[in-house]
């Protein structure tokens, strides 16, 4: 090749087989990249689910405070795809909630699942008195 008049070399032309050797590439890589997009796609539904899980808990441990029933407030405070998705157990004063995310299969949505735990505290009747707190004897 010669050097052009400004010092540069002139561009080459890729012949046919070199195109499509580019083309075969991006078509092989093509299945990675749908893999490890499903991958980060399915751990953010996860983050979420544990995101949701532990609002649920919450809500179930102030309905329990409130005197409400606390499997119809987790129930409540989740949105209607997750509300098949969840399982609430009440322990005492302890609302333990799990919750399957949206999953590629039943098994990884099993294994990707969040659990929360709230704890609504003693109950009143448990509770010490405050009354005379503070006074000597």
């Amino acid at each position: 090749m010669r050097p052009s008049p400004r010092g540069r070399r002139a561009r080459r032309v890729p012949s046919a087989g070199e195109l499509g050797q580019g083309s075969v590439e991006v078509v092989a890589m093509l299945p990675l990249v749908v893999l490890v997009a499903a991958a980060i796609l399915q751990l953010l539904a996860a983050g979420y689910a544990a995101e949701l899980a532990d609002h649920a808990a919450e809500a179930g441990a102030v309905a329990m405070l409130q005197q409400r029933e606390p499997t119809d407030a987790v129930r409540d405070a989740l949105p209607g795809w997750s509300r098949e998705r969840v399982e609430v157990e009440v322990r005492g004063r302890k609302v333990e909630v799990r919750l399957r995310p949206p999953a590629l299969t039943a098994s990884l949505a099993d294994l990707l699942a969040s659990e929360a735990t709230a704890d609504a505290g003693r109950s009143a009747a448990s509770s010490p008195s405050t009354r005379g707190a503070g006074r000597a004897p």
